[in-house]
Protein backbone atom coordinates (compact mmCIF):
# COMPACT_ATOMS: atom_id res chain seq x y z
CA UNK A 1 0.00 0.00 0.00
CA UNK A 2 1.58 3.40 -0.93
CA UNK A 3 1.57 6.20 1.51
CA UNK A 4 -1.28 8.18 -0.10
CA UNK A 5 -3.89 5.01 0.10
CA UNK A 6 -2.34 4.74 3.91
CA UNK A 7 -3.06 8.13 4.49
CA UNK A 8 -6.51 8.30 3.42
CA UNK A 9 -7.02 4.99 5.42
CA UNK A 10 -5.57 5.90 8.16
CA UNK A 11 -7.98 9.17 8.21
CA UNK A 12 -11.07 7.12 6.87
CA UNK A 13 -10.41 4.85 10.58
CA UNK A 14 -10.02 8.06 12.74
CA UNK A 15 -13.16 9.23 11.34
CA UNK A 16 -15.58 6.52 11.90
CA UNK A 17 -13.75 6.38 15.61
CA UNK A 18 -15.12 9.42 16.32
CA UNK A 19 -18.37 8.71 14.73
CA UNK A 20 -18.85 5.40 17.12
CA UNK A 21 -17.31 7.54 20.22
CA UNK A 22 -19.99 10.27 19.30
CA UNK A 23 -22.76 8.10 18.70
CA UNK A 24 -21.93 5.97 21.99
CA UNK A 25 -22.00 9.45 24.18
CA UNK A 26 -25.17 10.98 22.58
CA UNK A 27 -27.20 7.27 23.00
CA UNK A 28 -25.54 5.95 26.19
CA UNK A 29 -24.62 9.31 28.08
CA UNK A 30 -26.69 12.20 26.62
CA UNK A 31 -29.92 9.98 25.88
CA UNK A 32 -31.68 10.69 29.07
CA UNK A 33 -30.94 14.44 29.49
CA UNK A 34 -31.94 14.55 25.63
CA UNK A 35 -34.92 12.78 26.17
CA UNK A 36 -36.25 14.98 28.64
CA UNK A 37 -34.86 18.08 26.89
CA UNK A 38 -38.31 20.55 26.84
CA UNK A 39 -37.29 21.17 23.03
CA UNK A 40 -36.75 17.91 21.96
CA UNK A 41 -39.71 18.06 19.52
CA UNK A 42 -39.74 14.20 18.57
CA UNK A 43 -40.20 12.98 22.16
CA UNK A 44 -43.02 15.79 22.64
CA UNK A 45 -44.71 14.97 19.32
CA UNK A 46 -45.04 10.91 20.47
CA UNK A 47 -45.98 12.34 23.95
CA UNK A 48 -49.29 14.68 22.42
CA UNK A 49 -50.30 11.31 21.04
CA UNK A 50 -50.48 9.32 24.05
CA UNK A 51 -52.71 10.22 26.74
CA UNK A 52 -50.51 12.00 29.10
CA UNK A 53 -51.35 11.64 33.40
CA UNK A 54 -53.63 13.99 35.21
CA UNK A 55 -52.11 16.62 37.63
CA UNK A 56 -54.38 15.98 41.10
CA UNK A 57 -55.56 18.14 43.99
CA UNK A 58 -57.34 16.21 47.09
CA UNK A 59 -59.56 14.55 44.01
CA UNK A 60 -60.00 17.04 41.45
CA UNK A 61 -57.26 17.46 38.30
CA UNK A 62 -55.78 20.23 38.05
CA UNK A 63 -54.58 18.93 35.10
CA UNK A 64 -55.60 16.37 32.48
CA UNK A 65 -55.73 15.39 28.87
CA UNK A 66 -58.64 14.95 26.75
CA UNK A 67 -59.19 13.67 23.37
CA UNK A 68 -58.92 15.87 20.32
CA UNK A 69 -59.85 15.77 17.03
CA UNK A 70 -56.66 16.26 15.42
CA UNK A 71 -53.38 14.25 14.43
CA UNK A 72 -52.42 14.58 18.12
CA UNK A 73 -55.29 12.67 19.95
CA UNK A 74 -54.98 14.46 23.17
CA UNK A 75 -55.40 18.04 24.62
CA UNK A 76 -53.83 18.65 27.44
CA UNK A 77 -56.23 21.14 29.32
CA UNK A 78 -56.29 23.23 32.62
CA UNK A 79 -59.63 23.23 34.17
CA UNK A 80 -58.77 25.93 37.23
CA UNK A 81 -56.09 27.84 34.75
CA UNK A 82 -55.12 30.95 36.66
CA UNK A 83 -55.54 29.66 40.46
CA UNK A 84 -52.98 26.71 39.31
CA UNK A 85 -50.46 27.71 36.49
CA UNK A 86 -47.68 29.19 38.66
CA UNK A 87 -47.67 25.29 40.05
CA UNK A 88 -48.88 23.00 37.09
CA UNK A 89 -46.69 25.34 34.32
CA UNK A 90 -47.58 24.07 31.14
CA UNK A 91 -47.15 20.92 28.49
CA UNK A 92 -46.78 22.83 24.77
CA UNK A 93 -45.07 22.13 21.55
CA UNK A 94 -42.53 24.35 22.66
CA UNK A 95 -41.55 23.81 26.18
CA UNK A 96 -43.02 22.74 29.62
CA UNK A 97 -42.52 24.53 32.87
CA UNK A 98 -43.78 23.88 36.28
CA UNK A 99 -44.59 20.44 37.61
CA UNK A 100 -45.14 19.51 33.82
CA UNK A 101 -42.01 19.44 33.52
CA UNK A 102 -40.08 18.03 36.84
CA UNK A 103 -43.24 15.44 36.84
CA UNK A 104 -42.32 14.89 33.04
CA UNK A 105 -41.63 10.54 33.02
CA UNK A 106 -44.19 10.21 35.27
CA UNK A 107 -46.43 12.41 32.90
CA UNK A 108 -45.75 11.22 30.22
CA UNK A 109 -45.64 7.44 31.23
CA UNK A 110 -41.79 6.88 30.57
CA UNK A 111 -40.51 6.62 33.95
CA UNK A 112 -38.90 3.61 34.88
CA UNK A 113 -41.69 2.47 37.75
CA UNK A 114 -43.90 2.31 35.28
CA UNK A 115 -42.28 0.15 32.50
CA UNK A 116 -44.12 -3.21 33.95
CA UNK A 117 -47.66 -1.14 32.96
CA UNK A 118 -45.85 -0.03 29.23
CA UNK A 119 -45.24 -3.90 29.13
CA UNK A 120 -48.57 -4.63 29.69
CA UNK A 121 -50.21 -2.23 27.33
CA UNK A 122 -47.58 -2.83 24.39
CA UNK A 123 -48.16 -7.27 24.88
CA UNK A 124 -51.81 -5.78 25.15
CA UNK A 125 -52.10 -3.31 22.64
CA UNK A 126 -53.37 -1.28 24.79
CA UNK A 127 -52.48 3.00 24.25
CA UNK A 128 -49.72 3.45 26.58
CA UNK A 129 -50.68 5.82 29.54
CA UNK A 130 -48.80 8.03 31.76
CA UNK A 131 -48.91 7.87 35.52
CA UNK A 132 -51.08 10.51 37.79
CA UNK A 133 -49.28 13.14 40.46
CA UNK A 134 -51.23 14.27 43.72
CA UNK A 135 -50.08 17.55 44.61
CA UNK A 136 -49.99 18.78 48.62
CA UNK A 137 -52.22 21.56 47.97
CA UNK A 138 -54.83 21.78 50.17
CA UNK A 139 -57.45 23.27 48.10
CA UNK A 140 -59.79 25.41 50.44
CA UNK A 141 -56.13 27.34 51.51
CA UNK A 142 -55.08 27.39 47.81
CA UNK A 143 -58.50 29.51 47.21
CA UNK A 144 -58.22 31.85 49.68
CA UNK A 145 -54.61 32.86 48.48
CA UNK A 146 -55.80 33.47 45.47
CA UNK A 147 -58.82 34.84 46.21
CA UNK A 148 -57.52 37.22 48.83
CA UNK A 149 -54.61 38.25 46.94
CA UNK A 150 -56.72 39.00 43.57
CA UNK A 151 -59.22 40.93 46.22
CA UNK A 152 -55.94 44.14 46.26
CA UNK A 153 -56.72 44.64 42.11
CA UNK A 154 -56.64 42.76 39.06
CA UNK A 155 -52.68 44.37 38.54
CA UNK A 156 -51.66 43.29 41.72
CA UNK A 157 -47.86 41.84 41.86
CA UNK A 158 -47.67 39.42 45.02
CA UNK A 159 -47.42 35.61 46.09
CA UNK A 160 -48.95 33.89 48.85
CA UNK A 161 -46.95 30.26 50.28
CA UNK A 162 -48.53 27.67 52.85
CA UNK A 163 -47.28 25.39 54.74
CA UNK A 164 -47.62 22.89 57.01
CA UNK A 165 -44.63 22.89 59.41
CA UNK A 166 -43.97 19.51 60.81
CA UNK A 167 -44.13 17.80 57.18
CA UNK A 168 -43.26 20.61 55.16
CA UNK A 169 -46.02 20.20 52.23
CA UNK A 170 -46.85 23.47 50.87
CA UNK A 171 -50.99 23.93 51.48
CA UNK A 172 -50.57 27.06 49.11
CA UNK A 173 -48.63 28.82 46.43
CA UNK A 174 -50.42 31.35 44.45
CA UNK A 175 -48.34 34.18 42.61
CA UNK A 176 -50.38 36.94 40.64
CA UNK A 177 -49.60 37.99 37.51
CA UNK A 178 -50.96 34.33 36.45
CA UNK A 179 -51.48 32.95 33.25
CA UNK A 180 -53.95 31.09 31.21
CA UNK A 181 -51.63 27.74 30.77
CA UNK A 182 -54.67 26.55 28.21
CA UNK A 183 -53.50 28.98 25.55
CA UNK A 184 -49.53 27.59 25.72
CA UNK A 185 -50.97 23.27 24.98
CA UNK A 186 -52.86 24.52 22.47
CA UNK A 187 -52.26 22.72 19.05
CA UNK A 188 -52.40 25.67 17.14
CA UNK A 189 -48.37 26.26 17.22
CA UNK A 190 -49.14 29.78 16.04
CA UNK A 191 -51.40 31.41 18.33
CA UNK A 192 -48.70 29.21 20.96
CA UNK A 193 -45.80 30.93 19.64
CA UNK A 194 -48.05 34.48 19.51
CA UNK A 195 -48.85 33.80 23.20
CA UNK A 196 -45.65 32.76 24.67
CA UNK A 197 -43.62 36.04 23.11
CA UNK A 198 -46.71 38.39 24.33
CA UNK A 199 -46.30 36.93 27.66
CA UNK A 200 -42.49 37.21 27.88
CA UNK A 201 -42.35 40.71 26.85
CA UNK A 202 -45.53 41.69 29.44
CA UNK A 203 -42.83 43.91 32.04
CA UNK A 204 -45.47 42.15 34.84
CA UNK A 205 -43.70 39.16 34.37
CA UNK A 206 -46.79 36.82 34.51
CA UNK A 207 -44.96 33.30 33.68
CA UNK A 208 -42.87 34.02 37.05
CA UNK A 209 -43.73 32.33 39.82
CA UNK A 210 -43.22 34.82 42.37
CA UNK A 211 -43.91 32.41 45.37
CA UNK A 212 -40.41 30.72 44.64
CA UNK A 213 -38.88 32.91 41.63
CA UNK A 214 -38.95 36.59 42.82
CA UNK A 215 -36.49 37.49 45.93
CA UNK A 216 -37.33 41.12 47.30
CA UNK A 217 -35.86 42.80 50.51
CA UNK A 218 -38.28 41.01 53.40
CA UNK A 219 -38.37 44.16 56.05
CA UNK A 220 -39.19 43.74 59.24
CA UNK A 221 -40.30 40.00 59.11
CA UNK A 222 -36.38 39.63 58.80
CA UNK A 223 -36.79 40.88 62.52
CA UNK A 224 -37.46 37.05 63.21
CA UNK A 225 -34.34 35.45 62.66
CA UNK A 226 -32.73 38.55 64.06
CA UNK A 227 -34.19 37.97 67.33
CA UNK A 228 -33.55 34.40 66.70
CA UNK A 229 -29.98 34.70 66.34
CA UNK A 230 -30.17 37.28 69.49
CA UNK A 231 -31.12 34.67 71.74
CA UNK A 232 -29.40 31.80 70.57
CA UNK A 233 -26.80 33.68 71.52
CA UNK A 234 -27.15 33.01 74.83
CA UNK A 235 -27.06 36.63 75.63
CA UNK A 236 -31.06 37.09 75.44
CA UNK A 237 -34.61 36.01 75.67
CA UNK A 238 -37.87 37.63 75.40
CA UNK A 239 -37.92 39.58 78.70
CA UNK A 240 -34.24 40.83 78.17
CA UNK A 241 -33.88 44.57 78.22
CA UNK A 242 -33.15 46.00 74.69
CA UNK A 243 -32.52 49.45 73.39
CA UNK A 244 -35.58 51.28 72.02
CA UNK A 245 -35.29 54.69 71.47
CA UNK A 246 -36.26 56.72 68.12
CA UNK A 247 -32.64 56.82 66.05
CA UNK A 248 -29.83 54.52 65.79
CA UNK A 249 -26.29 55.48 64.33
CA UNK A 250 -25.32 53.22 61.61
CA UNK A 251 -21.48 52.28 62.42
CA UNK A 252 -18.93 54.22 60.62
CA UNK A 253 -21.27 56.69 59.50
CA UNK A 254 -22.87 60.08 60.58
CA UNK A 255 -26.00 58.64 59.29
CA UNK A 256 -29.00 57.66 61.64
CA UNK A 257 -32.34 55.14 60.69
CA UNK A 258 -35.18 55.74 62.93
CA UNK A 259 -38.24 53.63 63.72
CA UNK A 260 -40.85 53.24 60.74
CA UNK A 261 -43.59 55.77 62.68
CA UNK A 262 -40.63 58.10 64.14
CA UNK A 263 -41.73 57.06 67.68
CA UNK A 264 -39.47 55.90 69.98
CA UNK A 265 -41.55 52.23 70.88
CA UNK A 266 -41.99 52.90 74.34
CA UNK A 267 -39.02 53.84 75.62
CA UNK A 268 -35.44 53.89 75.81
CA UNK A 269 -35.05 50.47 77.18
CA UNK A 270 -37.85 48.07 76.33
CA UNK A 271 -38.35 44.28 76.21
CA UNK A 272 -37.47 41.79 73.31
CA UNK A 273 -40.92 40.91 73.47
CA UNK A 274 -42.10 44.72 73.03
CA UNK A 275 -39.40 45.00 70.20
CA UNK A 276 -40.60 42.88 67.87
CA UNK A 277 -44.57 43.61 69.00
CA UNK A 278 -44.20 47.08 67.75
CA UNK A 279 -41.52 46.59 65.19
CA UNK A 280 -38.69 48.58 66.70
CA UNK A 281 -36.08 49.32 64.07
CA UNK A 282 -33.76 50.57 66.68
CA UNK A 283 -33.59 47.59 68.14
CA UNK A 284 -32.85 45.16 65.81
CA UNK A 285 -30.71 47.67 64.20
CA UNK A 286 -28.51 47.77 67.61
CA UNK A 287 -29.04 43.63 67.57
CA UNK A 288 -27.75 42.99 64.19
CA UNK A 289 -24.56 45.34 64.59
CA UNK A 290 -23.54 43.71 67.83
CA UNK A 291 -23.92 40.33 66.08
CA UNK A 292 -22.06 40.87 63.76
CA UNK A 293 -22.02 38.98 59.72
CA UNK A 294 -20.76 35.83 60.44
CA UNK A 295 -23.80 35.13 63.53
CA UNK A 296 -26.12 36.54 61.76
CA UNK A 297 -25.14 35.15 58.08
CA UNK A 298 -25.03 31.93 60.45
CA UNK A 299 -28.76 32.13 61.34
CA UNK A 300 -30.18 33.22 57.81
CA UNK A 301 -28.48 30.35 56.54
CA UNK A 302 -30.25 27.62 58.95
CA UNK A 303 -33.62 28.77 58.00
CA UNK A 304 -32.64 28.28 54.41
CA UNK A 305 -30.61 31.40 52.91
CA UNK A 306 -27.94 31.26 50.52
CA UNK A 307 -29.76 27.39 49.49
CA UNK A 308 -32.22 26.18 47.59
CA UNK A 309 -34.95 23.08 49.45
CA UNK A 310 -37.24 22.78 47.35
CA UNK A 311 -36.69 20.34 44.66
CA UNK A 312 -39.73 19.06 42.78
CA UNK A 313 -40.69 22.41 40.91
CA UNK A 314 -38.23 24.23 39.34
CA UNK A 315 -37.15 28.14 39.07
CA UNK A 316 -36.87 28.65 43.05
CA UNK A 317 -34.03 31.36 43.65
CA UNK A 318 -31.79 31.62 45.96
CA UNK A 319 -32.99 33.98 49.25
CA UNK A 320 -29.46 35.67 49.66
CA UNK A 321 -27.57 37.19 53.47
CA UNK A 322 -24.59 38.19 51.73
CA UNK A 323 -21.37 36.96 54.44
CA UNK A 324 -19.45 39.71 53.16
CA UNK A 325 -21.34 42.87 54.45
CA UNK A 326 -19.57 45.58 56.35
CA UNK A 327 -20.91 47.13 59.78
CA UNK A 328 -23.38 49.47 58.48
CA UNK A 329 -24.78 46.96 56.23
CA UNK A 330 -24.93 44.06 58.91
CA UNK A 331 -27.03 46.71 61.04
CA UNK A 332 -29.36 47.02 58.37
CA UNK A 333 -29.83 43.70 57.96
CA UNK A 334 -31.02 43.26 61.08
CA UNK A 335 -34.21 45.18 59.94
CA UNK A 336 -34.36 42.75 56.56
CA UNK A 337 -33.19 46.00 54.56
CA UNK A 338 -29.81 46.17 53.11
CA UNK A 339 -28.37 43.77 50.79
CA UNK A 340 -30.87 40.77 52.01
CA UNK A 341 -33.45 39.07 49.78
CA UNK A 342 -35.88 36.53 50.47
CA UNK A 343 -38.60 35.21 48.78
CA UNK A 344 -41.76 33.84 49.60
CA UNK A 345 -41.01 30.46 50.04
CA UNK A 346 -38.09 31.07 52.21
CA UNK A 347 -40.06 33.82 54.56
CA UNK A 348 -42.67 30.81 55.10
CA UNK A 349 -39.90 28.41 55.79
CA UNK A 350 -38.59 30.98 58.82
CA UNK A 351 -41.96 30.69 60.65
CA UNK A 352 -42.93 26.94 60.04
CA UNK A 353 -39.35 26.50 61.62
CA UNK A 354 -40.60 28.39 64.58
CA UNK A 355 -43.83 26.66 64.81
CA UNK A 356 -42.47 23.42 64.24
CA UNK A 357 -40.02 23.68 67.75
CA UNK A 358 -36.66 25.23 65.81
CA UNK A 359 -36.75 22.56 62.82
CA UNK A 360 -37.41 23.11 59.34
CA UNK A 361 -38.84 21.15 57.18
CA UNK A 362 -37.93 20.29 53.62
CA UNK A 363 -40.76 21.80 51.81
CA UNK A 364 -42.61 19.59 49.52
CA UNK A 365 -45.40 19.87 46.62
CA UNK A 366 -45.38 16.17 44.95
CA UNK A 367 -47.30 14.30 47.99
CA UNK A 368 -48.29 10.73 46.02
CA UNK A 369 -47.15 9.04 42.61
CA UNK A 370 -49.65 6.60 40.83
CA UNK A 371 -49.36 4.44 38.25
CA UNK A 372 -52.63 4.99 35.38
CA UNK A 373 -54.65 2.42 37.66
CA UNK A 374 -53.70 4.36 41.13
CA UNK A 375 -51.68 1.84 42.06
CA UNK A 376 -49.01 3.63 44.53
CA UNK A 377 -45.88 3.97 43.01
CA UNK A 378 -44.38 6.82 45.35
CA UNK A 379 -45.09 8.65 48.02
CA UNK A 380 -42.93 11.76 49.64
CA UNK A 381 -41.70 11.42 53.27
CA UNK A 382 -41.41 14.24 55.25
CA UNK A 383 -37.52 15.12 55.95
CA UNK A 384 -35.63 17.77 58.22
CA UNK A 385 -34.04 20.50 56.40
CA UNK A 386 -32.38 21.74 59.14
CA UNK A 387 -32.38 22.77 63.47
CA UNK A 388 -32.41 26.06 62.43
CA UNK A 389 -32.76 27.05 66.33
CA UNK A 390 -33.35 24.87 69.84
CA UNK A 391 -37.04 24.18 71.13
CA UNK A 392 -36.46 26.74 73.63
CA UNK A 393 -36.00 29.64 71.12
CA UNK A 394 -38.99 28.44 69.26
CA UNK A 395 -40.67 28.71 72.32
CA UNK A 396 -39.93 32.27 72.97
CA UNK A 397 -40.24 33.59 69.53
CA UNK A 398 -44.02 31.84 69.35
CA UNK A 399 -44.95 33.88 72.28
CA UNK A 400 -43.70 36.95 70.95
CA UNK A 401 -45.48 36.21 67.65
CA UNK A 402 -48.79 35.65 69.65
CA UNK A 403 -48.25 39.27 71.52
CA UNK A 404 -48.02 40.83 68.01
CA UNK A 405 -50.89 39.60 67.12
CA UNK A 406 -52.84 40.26 70.77
CA UNK A 407 -51.03 43.59 71.67
CA UNK A 408 -48.77 44.87 68.60
CA UNK A 409 -48.90 45.37 64.85
CA UNK A 410 -50.40 42.37 63.40
CA UNK A 411 -53.27 41.95 65.01
CA UNK A 412 -55.70 41.89 61.92
CA UNK A 413 -54.61 38.40 61.66
CA UNK A 414 -56.29 37.44 65.19
CA UNK A 415 -58.68 34.75 64.75
CA UNK A 416 -61.45 34.30 67.30
CA UNK A 417 -60.92 31.69 69.86
CA UNK A 418 -57.35 30.92 67.94
CA UNK A 419 -53.81 32.19 69.56
CA UNK A 420 -52.27 33.07 66.51
CA UNK A 421 -48.64 34.04 66.28
CA UNK A 422 -47.89 36.84 63.29
CA UNK A 423 -45.26 39.50 62.18
CA UNK A 424 -45.75 42.67 59.90
CA UNK A 425 -43.17 43.71 57.23
CA UNK A 426 -43.22 46.36 55.09
CA UNK A 427 -39.81 46.92 53.04
CA UNK A 428 -38.49 50.15 51.53
CA UNK A 429 -37.46 49.97 47.61
CA UNK A 430 -36.68 52.93 45.95
CA UNK A 431 -38.37 56.50 45.61
CA UNK A 432 -40.20 55.98 42.52
CA UNK A 433 -42.32 52.80 43.58
CA UNK A 434 -43.86 51.93 46.71
CA UNK A 435 -42.92 49.68 49.31
CA UNK A 436 -43.37 45.51 49.68
CA UNK A 437 -45.91 44.39 52.05
CA UNK A 438 -44.91 41.17 54.06
CA UNK A 439 -46.99 39.30 56.25
CA UNK A 440 -46.00 35.89 57.70
CA UNK A 441 -47.73 34.40 60.62
CA UNK A 442 -48.90 30.49 62.13
CA UNK A 443 -51.74 29.32 63.38
CA UNK A 444 -52.68 27.61 66.34
CA UNK A 445 -49.94 28.92 67.80
CA UNK A 446 -50.26 25.74 70.62
CA UNK A 447 -50.33 23.59 68.03
CA UNK A 448 -49.26 24.63 64.26
CA UNK A 449 -51.17 23.63 61.77
CA UNK A 450 -50.30 26.15 58.67
CA UNK A 451 -47.52 28.91 58.39
CA UNK A 452 -48.48 31.12 55.60
CA UNK A 453 -46.09 34.19 54.37
CA UNK A 454 -47.69 36.67 52.10
CA UNK A 455 -45.75 39.18 49.69
CA UNK A 456 -47.70 42.26 48.28
CA UNK A 457 -45.08 43.33 45.62
CA UNK A 458 -47.08 46.11 44.07
CA UNK A 459 -50.98 46.82 43.86
CA UNK A 460 -53.19 50.09 42.88
CA UNK A 461 -53.03 51.10 47.17
CA UNK A 462 -52.13 54.32 47.65
CA UNK A 463 -48.30 54.42 48.57
CA UNK A 464 -48.72 55.95 52.34
CA UNK A 465 -51.45 53.21 52.64
CA UNK A 466 -49.50 49.94 52.04
CA UNK A 467 -48.32 48.45 55.06
CA UNK A 468 -47.66 44.56 55.70
CA UNK A 469 -50.85 44.27 58.03
CA UNK A 470 -52.85 46.04 55.79
CA UNK A 471 -52.49 44.17 53.16
CA UNK A 472 -51.00 40.86 53.88
CA UNK A 473 -53.15 40.05 56.85
CA UNK A 474 -56.50 39.65 56.03
CA UNK A 475 -54.90 37.24 53.22
CA UNK A 476 -52.99 35.43 55.41
CA UNK A 477 -55.68 35.15 57.97
CA UNK A 478 -57.98 33.91 55.24
CA UNK A 479 -55.74 31.00 54.40
CA UNK A 480 -55.07 29.89 58.36
CA UNK A 481 -59.04 29.71 58.79
CA UNK A 482 -59.10 27.81 55.49
CA UNK A 483 -57.03 25.17 57.24
CA UNK A 484 -57.77 24.78 60.23
CA UNK A 485 -61.56 24.97 59.94
CA UNK A 486 -62.15 21.86 59.32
Amino acid sequence: MNKPIRTISLFCLLLFVALMINSTYLMYFRAGDLASDPQNRRVITAAFSRERGAIVVEKEAVARSVPSDDKYKFQRTYPQPFKYAPITGYFSYFSQTGIERSENDVLSGDDSRLFVTRLVDMLSNTDAKGGNVKLSINAAAQTAAFDGLRALGEDVQGAVVALEPNTGKVLAMVSNPTFDPNALAAHDFGAVGDETARLEKDPATPLINRAIGTTLPPGSTFKLVTAAAAIESGNYDKESMVPGGTRFQLPQSTNTVGNHDGGNCGGSKITLTQALAVSCNVTFLTLANELGNDAMADQAEAFGFNATALEDLPGQAKSLYPRDMDEPQTAMSGIGQSSVTASPLQMAMVVAGIANDGKVMRPYLVDEVRAPNASLLDKTSPSTYSEAISSSTADQLTEMMVSTVEAGTAGVAAIPNVRVAGKTGTAQSTASRPPYAWFVSFAPADDPQVAVAVLVESSSTDRNEIAGGRLGGPIAKAVMEAVIAP
